[in-house]
């Protein structure tokens, strides 16, 4: 079961973000704090400040006496720097890890609420085995073809850390989770038949757990004033407040992290349009029951002819009421 805390990638944001701010307050410059505590390299705490280095607990003390820093502040930033360094311990919380689903890992870790958008897939943290298979073997492919160095890795590896990760929306302390998902990342080319089938199953699942929200947008809907949303991307905002919110986008090749309010801001108000545009949260899990009989329909007469019992689907509609938020 992953940990409930923030992963030490955030703790060093935190931890430095607040460093610079007491400096600032302070009046003193980078170079003036080195000299005054005699580091050997301003590079220390560039990096410190920048959350790029594992802090040492008696560093950041010295930083805090120079700074004036009252005692609860000292308390509660040696605590953060001794969680900001324990990041071996923080990953054995995983049964399995890849450098890939790390980054993803790390900052899902002590979320208060996470809600995502993404135009051609199924968010990761709602996939199936056998969706994310496909999603990995296929980018791994294109990868391969462009020569990247480091494509061919196991994939079964990184499906069972993406699998890993998902353990999140089960704990009874988990985030508050809200997608909304596009029915083309449920259509014909996200995959055959039975894949599509179990996620589909498996989005019926999630949609009764009191912690996530799932809305459809469909093919037809219009967004507001025929808006259209320019990328995939994630908002997350922690159990800490003093935590920033942080935006992701997702860019396939590659992932933007950002803090800056202004930007954050602005994804916000598009996920709730996009929120606002798509089918409620009951009329989506609805909808998901019908799309998960209908493909049972199509796939049974299939894997009877391979000589294979189709798996029944339960087809249980929620007993309680559902809340929209």
């Amino acid at each position: 079961m992953p940990p409930a805390v923030p992963s030490p990638i955030l703790r060093r944001r935190r931890l430095g973000t607040e460093l610079r701010r007491l400096r600032e307050a302070a009046e003193l410059t980078g170079d003036q704090v080195i000299d005054r505590i005699g580091w050997a390299s301003a590079s220390k705490l560039s990096r410190l400040e920048n959350g790029r280095s594992r802090p040492d607990p008696d560093d950041v003390a010295v930083l805090l006496e120079l700074y004036g820093a009252d005692p609860d502040q000292r308390a509660e930033l040696i605590n953060i720097a001794h969680e900001a360094g324990d990041v071996r311990g923080w990953r054995k919380s995983y049964p399995v890890m890849t450098r890939q689903q790390l980054g993803w890992a790390e900052i899902e870790a002590g979320c208060a609420e996470i809600r995502e958008y993404n135009p051609v897939l199924v968010p990761g943290l709602l996939q199936t085995a056998g969706y994310a298979r496909l999603r990995i073997v296929s980018a791994d492919l294109a990868a391969a073809a462009a020569g990247d160095p480091e494509a061919g890795e196991d994939p079964e590896t990184e499906v069972r850390a993406r699998l890993a990760r998902q353990s999140l929306l089960d704990r009874s302390d988990g985030p508050c989770y809200t997608a909304v998902l596009e029915e083309a990342a449920l259509g014909e080319r996200a995959g055959p038949v039975e894949v599509r089938r179990e996620q589909l199953a498996k989005l019926c699942e999630l949609a009764m757990l009191p912690n996530v929200t799932l809305h459809l947008l469909q093919r037809t809907t219009v967004i507001g004033e025929f808006y259209l949303p320019p990328t995939a991307f994630s908002l997350y905002r922690f159990a800490d407040p003093q935590d920033p919110e942080t935006l992701a986008i997702e860019g396939g090749f590659i992932d933007v992290m950002s803090h800056e309010a202004n930007t954050v801001n602005r994804y916000k108000m598009a996920f709730e349009w996009l929120c606002s545009a798509a089918l409620s949260a009951s009329d989506t899990l609805s909808w998901l029951f019908e799309a998960t009989g209908r493909l049972t329909d199509t796939a049974a007469p299939s894997t009877a002819a391979h000589g294979a019992a189709a798996a029944p689907v339960q087809r249980r509609r929620p007993t309680g009421r559902l809340t929209e938020r």
